[in-house]
């Protein structure tokens, strides 16, 4: 087997190119050298014949000089030669030394090339072998081949398949390959061209290495990609990737659902992709008509949807497009021309002269009649000066109220005008300005109305007035004295209401001491109602005798109805109290209806009602939990006071925001009990009527909320026949991203087996409760009364746990978002954290998104906290590299 070989090759770039400019810079002294010979001779040719000729005295001084200036010009070429000689040389010698260096630095880089634990081989640009280290020969080693200088690429490829040195191959992450050898270990092979293109190979073993890092690689990449699928997924607009081969390789819902495909595989050409779909194929490379390149197209589909298609292509090849419904936006600029019709349509017929003027005075709008009084055809005052249109004197008398009018001013006057049938009118002007965002005056508003009769009437009241002013002289007398009687009565009547106001304002102080008792006291009620709940949960999970379970399910009834009484006073005390603070934002109101359908969809199933939904993907500005309970209300009433029929949830569109309306074929309610519906402890029914007990509280408490939020509720109903709650809302702007919900997974108790939860509360029925509950669900569970209390427990919160339930309030002061940091801070890898609690803040809230947490509130639903809990173990679960890919 060949070792490494030195010895310097033909094919080596830098030796032969130093040699090549030697020669040249050789060659050239050389001939210099022969030049300046050659005017030696010449010189001593001139000189000599000089000397030789007998010619008469001037002549020969004439030759004499013509030889010493030729002597002269031979001395300077000469010299010119001696310097050039010398730069030559110089350059000569600069030349040996790069040479010199050169070879030395060949010698270092065959040692280098030796040092490297890495195979190395060159190859020159017809892919021969020009120098190769002790490493590489090693890899064939076994093998009958020998490899040597002088044998090509292809036959050293042909030689590793032939004599089964190289068993499988794959592509590296970096774009390398690596080939598995026949003694089971693994060889990464890099190419890199040289510039006279030839080509280094690299033969790293990283057997070692690709056996330590693969299960490493592979969480991070699974996690990259999870997080990268996760945020192409939270986009509201339609996502897809395609690489520089045109395969589509990342794509998000929103995509399929705008595109009407399927699922996928991935890698599938883009082109074929599309071939499906009712989408244009567009991209970077995409022209307009006019041939020009074009990264942004509209389409419409055969829904009547309209998207927004725009292609951004990628620095290292293939392209990003986006799809956004703009359907409403496009609706809204066919809905702005309708309006602008509408207005000049009603404009024109308004008896007011109506225009609009910019600053310099130029009309950029004016309506029928203006056009009319001042005798100009239709749209040829646009753009004419106000001087123009009216005269000099008349401008000059204008001229004040608008240098007013430009300067911030609102102002109206009036005075007479002749029109063009030379009658004289009296006409009130009001000039109002336009601001722009900064404040500044950018143009003006007029408005002219003829007032002539007005000013008549006015004149003819005046001397109605004069003729009236002795009357009312005389009713004033007689009016004063009823008046000083009435003056009595109302003082009488002061003290009255006085005393009245005093005991109003004694029971107001009463009655909210009690709510703002009843709403600051809601944790101490819920926490004893949290236990037993589940304490009922866990009791459920075990297999009883038939009488038991009867019993046991009647007691988790009784408890619910007892939660949801206590919930409701609870939730109106907090209303009444101010405590409950709203969280407006805009949000899609798609994400709220779907949760709602989804879940009255199987509350009508149990009580063999239709449900009917009709969807919306309108934006809205609101809060999105005090809107859902709103209607959970109204859906709640309509289920519980329906018979038989179906319940409608659907929207409707109007120009001051989206009605949100739910229809019911209930027993109607009579028109005179419409208002008294909204009060508190109002039933519309006696109980045995309605498929549920409650206190009256639930459409109060929406009417309470819609006001805090500023919504309106409207109500229309048939006595027999049903009744339509609804609640206006504003549309508000399209955010970044919709806040994703909770998703349930399929197998709702797999994650839950064998985890390892930590629960701290300080409540020991709590405690006891969970570790009931939890060990029925197969968990391995570790109570907690206090943070050192599940130190102690837990190797200093460093023992292996999947999971940390905690309360937030705790004892001494003590929350658990602090806790659950301070156990965070010690771990390698944290805890995913779920904090259970009755304040129902907003600023808790934004907290624990922050903190990326997950909340629920007291008492806690057994099934609520088992989908809770398995969400999350399923999201802390690495994603396959196949799912991935």
């Amino acid at each position: 087997m060949a070792c490494i070989s030195t010895r310097p090759s033909p094919g080596w770039p830098l030796p032969t190119r130093v040699e090549a400019s030697a020669q040249a810079d050789r060659d050239e002294l050389l001939s210099l050298r022969a030049a300046n010979n050659k005017l030696r001779r010449i010189n001593a040719a001139l000189i000599e014949r000089v000397e030789s000729i007998a010619n008469p005295r001037t002549e020969s001084y004439a030759a004499f000089q013509h030889s010493v200036e030729l002597a002269e010009q031979v001395r300077e070429r000469t010299q010119a030669l001696n310097e050039t000689m010398a730069e030559l040389q110089a350059s000569n010698r600069l030349l040996n030394e790069a040479r010199a260096r050169a070879e030395t630095a060949r010698h270092h880089l065959a040692d280098a090339i030796e040092s490297m634990h890495d195979g190395v081989v060159l190859f020159d640009k017809d892919r021969r072998v020009v120098l190769f280290n002790s490493h590489y020969a090693r890899f064939w080693q076994g093998t009958r081949a020998r490899v040597r200088e002088g044998v090509r690429l292809d036959e050293l490829k042909r030689l590793a398949t032939a004599t089964g040195l190289v068993m499988d191959m794959e592509a590296g992450a970096d774009g390398h390959m690596l080939y598995r050898m026949r003694n089971k270990r693994w060889v990464q092979v890099s190419e890199r061209p040289t510039r006279e293109g030839g080509l280094v190979i690299i033969y790293t073993d990283i057997t070692d290495l690709k056996n330590s890092e693969t299960a490493r690689r592979e969480q991070a990449l699974a996690q990259k990609m999870r997080l990268l699928q996760r945020t192409v997924d939270s986009l509201s607009q339609g996502v897809a990737v395609v690489n520089e081969q045109g395969g589509l390789e990342l794509w998000n819902y929103r995509f399929l659902q705008l595109a009407g495909l399927a699922p996928i595989r991935p890698h599938r050409p883009f082109a074929e992709v599309l071939e499906d779909s009712e989408l244009e194929l567009f991209t970077p490379h995409s022209h307009s008509a006019a041939g020009q390149p074009q990264l942004t197209r509209e389409q419409r589909l055969d829904n009547g949807r309209v998207l927004e298609m725009r292609s951004h292509p990628m620095p290292a090849g293939g392209f990003v497009n986006t799809y956004t419904d703009i359907t409403e936006r496009d609706l809204y600029a066919k809905a702005l021309l309708e309006s602008e019709r509408w207005v000049r349509l009603i404009t024109d017929q308004l008896p007011a002269m109506i225009a609009y003027v910019e600053q310099d005075l130029s009309y950029q709008f004016t309506n029928r009649m203006y056009d009319e009084w001042y005798g100009w055809q239709r749209g040829n005052i646009l753009g004419q000066s106000m001087m123009h249109v009216h005269d000099a004197e008349q401008f000059a008398r204008l001229e004040p109220y608008i240098e007013r009018a430009f300067k911030g001013e609102s102002v109206s006057f009036e005075f007479a005008e002749r029109s063009l049938n030379g009658d004289e009118r009296y006409l009130l002007r009001s000039y109002v300005p336009n601001r722009n965002p900064h404040g500044e005056v950018i143009g003006l508003f007029v408005l002219t109305r003829d007032v002539t009769e007005r000013q008549r009437s006015a004149e003819a009241l005046h001397q109605a007035y004069q003729h009236l002013e002795q009357r009312v002289r005389e009713r004033t007398r007689e009016l004063t004295s009823v008046n000083d009687q009435l003056r009595q009565e109302i003082n009488e009547r002061a003290r009255a209401e006085a005393r009245l106001r005093e005991a109003k304002h004694e029971a107001e102080q009463a009655n909210l001491s009690k709510t703002k008792f009843l709403a600051a006291v809601s944790h101490d009620l819920l926490q004893p109602l949290n236990a037993a709940r589940l304490f009922t949960g866990a009791l459920l999970e075990h297999p009883l005798p038939s009488a038991s379970s009867a019993l046991t399910r009647q007691i988790n009834q009784s408890l619910e109805d007892v939660e949801h009484l206590l919930g409701t006073l609870v939730d109106i005390s907090k209303l009444d109290a101010g405590v409950i603070k709203p969280d407006v934002g805009s949000f899609n109101i798609a994400d709220l209806l779907d949760n709602l359908a989804n879940e009255y969809r199987q509350v009508c199933a149990s009580q063999r009602l239709q449900f009917r939904f009709v969807d919306s993907q309108c934006v809205v500005h609101s809060d999105v939990q005090l809107l859902a309970r709103i209607l959970r209300n109204f859906l709640t009433n309509a289920v519980r006071y329906t018979q038989q029929g179906r319940v409608l949830l659907g929207c409707r569109r109007h120009a001051q925001g989206l009605r949100i309306e739910v229809w019911d074929t209930g027993m109607g309610i009579a028109q005179d009990k419409l208002e008294e519906i909204f009060q508190e402890f109002k039933r519309i029914q006696c109980a045995d009527h309605a498929r549920d007990q409650g206190l009256g509280l639930g459409l109060a408490i929406a009417d309470k909320v819609a006001r805090m939020l500023g919504h309106r509720i409207h109500v229309r109903s048939v006595e027999g026949r049903g009744s339509v709650f609804a609640v206006e809302i504003p549309y508000g702007r399209r955010g970044p991203a919709p806040v994703t919900q909770l998703s349930i997974p399929a197998s709702i108790g797999e994650h839950l087996r064998g985890a390892r939860i930590w629960v701290l509360d300080n409540d020991p029925s709590i405690c006891a409760a969970m570790r009931t509950l939890l060990g029925n669900w197969e968990c391995q569970v570790i109570t907690a009364l206090s943070a050192d209390d599940l130190a102690s427990q837990v190797d200093g919160f460093r023992a292996a746990a999947d999971l940390l339930l905690a309360d937030y309030h705790l004892d001494n002061g003590i929350n658990g978002v602090d806790v659950a940091a301070v156990i965070n801070a010690r771990r390698a890898v944290p805890l995913p954290v779920l904090l259970i609690t009755a304040n129902y803040s907003n600023e808790l809230k934004q907290q624990v998104r922050e903190l990326g947490h997950m909340l629920m509130h007291k008492p806690v639903k057994p099934m609520k906290l088992k989908a809770a809990m398995s969400h999350m173990l399923a999201a802390a679960e690495p994603v396959t590299l196949q799912r991935l890919r």
